[in-house]
């Protein structure tokens, strides 16, 4: 590995020297410089593309060429004479201007060799051919290679820092946007062209009056040959591992026509290559903009989801995954588009972990907890979306869509805890939600415009948890020591007796039913008055009107099998929860926008009348108040891609009805929960400064952003713990200091020819406050993380990536101590292509985890795969694909979760070895 590294880098440097350097300055007639206008320089031996550029803001270009060689040189500008001339280099550098005139018929422009990147307004077209290297096999692979344009961790696609929030083909959404869905299966030889979309609107009727400089989408143009025709790959394969055989099997077919689209997703393997996470089910919006989320209000419904382990980079013990998705899209008529999806994932998931917890500020050190957990899950995810838009002419528009989603999940986990001893959970759930969605846009005239946009959220979730615990009935009423006051050694014990339970049963069999119904209805009037070509003026009606229902109770099941209904000794009593809570806002916003030079300003205001109420117990609590909330945007345009932008908004944040229910609540075997009727709402303030750069003359891509929130009587947790034991019961309360976040990241990249370095760095702190043991902690966590990057990208030799990532988490804990965990992660990955045959791929990386004392744990990963095609259009592909070559089995990570710090042990799969047949259609 250490050889061809090193082979590579000499070439990298090889290619690097030996060039000459032809730069200079494109202007008009008269004798203005023209900003993005096209220089090409095209090798007239090979009759190939070697060097293209864009001019700057000064009109100044760069072409760096080979010694000794003769190209001919074209400038073009959209609306001018394309200017050719031939050039001889020998081994100094050049200058040289072109002058480019008007071109009065107006054809389109010239070019006798395609740009490989190209500017035509707020798009941006890379021209996917000219950087592929041919060892591509999805729209990913075709990503990466683009310059400004990144695959985040996440999965997501991001262009010039910013995520992009769409994704189409050919013009049609595809699954709704989802980046993901996109890149992972959209075949890499079906893709033409790539074209980002800066400052993309929704609805094109409120490009001019809403701030869209934020929103990026991409669409993907097809290869000539691959509309009003199937195409895409059909992939199956096998193998063996150490503890049963292995398959796969995934189907990506696609049809696109002027009229229509289908789109048909399958994939079903156990060798832990995961197509669709729980984690992505429960984020996918399905394409859904909230209209109260720029209202001022933030109000959270809650997230009653099982307390699902998650994988870690799509790594478990054992995977097995089933999946399948259709994607339409259809246009009767120019004036209806009709297009949904479907989508179905089954995981089962099987997670090995073993976990040392510091708990925050305990009384002694043996709070101090170590597990070891076996866990296995079951889910069961589907989703289904319709939509419609009718747009009759271009002063009308009428969207309505509806989504559904509906879940099976189940998981059952076998733990031993160092403090609590055996326990087994067992949790299940079956929700579902419908969203629908119903937005009209009018235009009367050049200066006003109306929208209404309306949402409706159904949902009803049914969580189930059971946790069976260890029980000695001979040893039940062994009290604290008042001598000493060392605690019981069977602390859970005497939890249990606080929640009344039958003592004298073998074990204690604890179980509890939820059922969190919620329905809430987002909807506001806009009114946009266009004042001049410099100001517009917004007026914005709208209403939040929320109700959730909230039932649970807690019973154990006894020896003979029967149920008993316990009466806790403490929180006065109440183990059942039925309560009914509403909420409703009405307001109304006005914003003034004004564009003065490079400046846009746009400061608003909205005044709410706020009303909450939640009836539980024959109790009714209620709260109506009144209050105005200020926001303000601006932003400075300093060149075409090249802008600083300044948010501030104040906002009320509203909390779920489960966090008002005062009954207790098992959130797991060791913490119990109960409500706080008399919470209040909290008060946040955001500002966040962002700079965004992206620079075509030299490929300079920079973005840095600064973020910081400040919440005033934000609703915080009071945790109390049973007498030496890490059993908790917490209650929320609002709390009288304020909680404090600041965040801040940065990425500079640059492209030297055919090298791209980047250098990335973010910073997380965070302050809030708790109660433990009724005392004040003030927990702190700052964490930093730093990444560097090496990647080359040549047509014909090797490409390698080089890679490092240093990550520091240092969390302070009130009175329970400094922990601080580092990771060290350098890696590798390199691919070839060979004899323009075979397609070589490895990737190694090496972790170092460790504490301030020593090094817990390192470990290793590498992969590899060879596979064979005849030729680029050859219909069949055979590959062989090791991962995990060193058969590690275990990796570490640390986490917070604000009564804890802990560092975790996780076990992976093993080496797997499989063959694959891929068939293109």
């Amino acid at each position: 590995m250490k050889q061809l590294i090193t082979a590579i880098l000499l070439l990298v440097a090889s290619t690097t020297y030996a060039q000459v350097r032809v730069e200079g300055v494109v202007k008009d007639s008269i004798g203005n410089p023209l900003e993005l206008a096209n220089v090409i320089a095209i090798n007239q031996e090979t009759k190939i593309l070697d060097s293209y550029g864009i001019t700057n803001n000064e009109g100044r270009y760069k072409l760096n060429l080979k010694e000794n060689a003769k190209y001919e040189v074209q400038v073009s500008y959209i609306g001018m004479k394309t200017a050719k001339e031939v050039l001889e280099t020998k081994s100094e550098n050049i200058n040289k201007d072109f002058t480019l005139f008007e071109d009065r018929s107006l054809d389109a422009v010239e070019l006798t060799y395609e740009m490989p990147v190209s500017v035509k307004g707020d798009t941006l077209v890379y021209n996917a051919d000219s950087f592929k290297t041919g060892t591509e096999r999805k729209l990913e692979d075709v990503l990466k290679n683009l310059p400004g344009v990144e695959i985040n961790d996440d999965g997501q696609v991001e262009v010039e820092g910013k995520v992009v929030s769409k994704v189409m083909v050919e013009g049609k959404e595809f699954f709704d946007g989802d980046s993901k869905l996109a890149t992972k299966n959209i075949p890499s030889n079906a893709v033409d062209k790539v074209q980002v979309l800066k400052n993309y609107a929704e609805v094109g009727q409120l490009s001019g009056v809403t701030n869209n400089q934020d929103n990026v989408a991409i669409n993907i143009k097809l290869k000539e040959g691959k509309t009003n025709f199937w195409f895409g790959n059909i992939t199956a394969g096998g193998g063996d591992s150490p503890n049963d055989g292995l398959y796969m099997f995934q189907p990506k077919l696609f049809y696109y026509s002027p009229k229509y689209s289908i789109n048909v997703i399958g994939d079903l393997n156990n060798l832990g290559e995961v197509a669709f996470t729980r984690r992505d089910y429960f984020n996918f919006s399905g394409g859904f903009r909230g209209p109260s989320r720029s209202s001022g209000t933030n109000i959270n419904l809650g997230n009653n989801n099982l307390g699902f382990l998650s994988t870690q980079n799509n790594r478990a013990k054992d995977i097995e995954t089933k999946f399948g998705a259709a994607n339409f899209s259809w246009a009767p008529n120019k004036a209806l588009d009709l297009s949904g999806f479907a989508i179905f994932s089954n995981n089962k998931t099987e997670i090995q972990e073993n976990r040392n917890l510091q708990y925050v500020n305990p009384d002694s050190s043996d709070r101090n907890e170590r597990t070891e957990s076996n866990t296995l899950q079951n889910s069961d995810l589907a989703m289904l979306k319709l939509s419609a838009k009718y747009k009759p002419n271009s002063s009308n528009q009428l969207d309505y869509d509806v989504f559904g989603k509906v879940s099976k999940e189940r998981q059952g986990q076998g733990l031993l805890s160092s403090q609590i001893g055996n326990v087994n959970q067992i949790e299940t759930s079956s929700p579902f939600s419908i969203n629908q969605n119903l937005n009209y846009y009018y235009t009367l005239n050049d200066t006003n415009i109306f929208a209404l946009e309306a949402q409706h959220l159904l949902s009803d979730e049914d969580p189930f948890y059971n946790a069976i615990l260890d029980n000695d009935p001979t040893n039940n009423n062994n009290p604290v020591n008042p001598d000493d006051n060392l605690p019981d050694p069977d602390a859970y014990d005497k939890t249990a007796l606080d929640l009344g339970l039958d003592g004298a049963q073998l074990d204690y069999n604890i179980g509890q039913d939820k059922r969190i119904k919620s329905n809430q209805l987002d909807a506001k009037l806009d009114y946009w008055n266009i004042l001049n070509t410099k100001s517009d003026i917004n007026f914005t009606l709208g209403t939040i009107l929320s109700n959730q229902q909230f039932d649970s109770n807690i019973f154990q099941v006894l020896n003979d099998g029967s149920e008993y209904n316990p009466t806790p000794t403490i929180n006065d009593g109440l183990d059942t929860n039925n309560i009914d809570y509403s909420f409703s806002d009405v307001y109304l916003a006005v914003h003034y926008r004004l564009k003065s030079g490079i400046f846009t300003f746009t400061p608003g205001v909205s005044a709410h009348a706020y009303s909450t109420r939640n009836n539980q117990f024959g109790i009714e609590t209620t709260d109506n108040f009144f209050r105005v909330l200020p926001d303000f945007n601006m932003r400075m345009q300093l060149k075409k891609s090249e802008q600083i932008v300044l948010n501030y908004r104040m906002q009320t944040q509203f909390t779920d009805v489960s966090k008002f229910a005062r009954g207790l609540v098992l959130n797991n075997y060791n913490a119990l929960f109960s409500g706080n009727p008399d919470l209040e709402n909290a008060l946040s303030h955001n500002i966040s400064l962002n700079y965004y750069s992206f620079n075509m003359f030299n490929y300079t891509n920079v973005f840095a952003n600064i973020n910081y929130n400040k919440s005033v009587d934000n609703i915080r947790n009071k945790s109390n713990f049973e007498p030496g034991s890490v059993i908790n019961i917490s209650s929320p309360f609002n709390s009288d200091f304020a909680d404090e976040s600041l965040s801040a990241s940065g990425r500079f990249q640059r492209t030297f020819n055919k090298i791209r370095g980047t250098l990335s760095a973010n910073f997380n702190y965070s302050k809030f406050n708790q109660l433990i043991q009724d005392i004040p902690s003030v927990n702190k966590s700052f964490t930093q993380n730093y990444r560097a990057q090496i990647r080359t990208n040549f047509r014909t030799a090797p490409n390698i990536e080089i890679g490092y990532n240093y990550r520091i988490q240092d969390n302070q804990q009130g009175r329970g101590g400094n922990l601080k965990y580092y990771t060290k992660a350098p890696s590798v990955e390199v691919d070839a292509l060979i004899f323009k045959a075979f397609t070589f791929r490895t990737d190694y990386s090496y972790n170092n985890f460790s504490d301030q004392d020593r090094t817990i744990n390192t470990y290793e990963f590498w992969n590899a795969s060879l596979a064979y095609r005849k030729d680029q259009d050859a219909k069949f592909e055979y590959e062989i694909k090791a991962t995990n070559l060193f058969d590690t089995r275990v990796q570490n990570q640390s986490s917070n979760s604000g009564i804890a710090v802990s560092a975790t042990e996780y076990f992976i799969q093993p080496r797997f070895v499989s063959f694959r047949l891929r068939y293109e259609l």
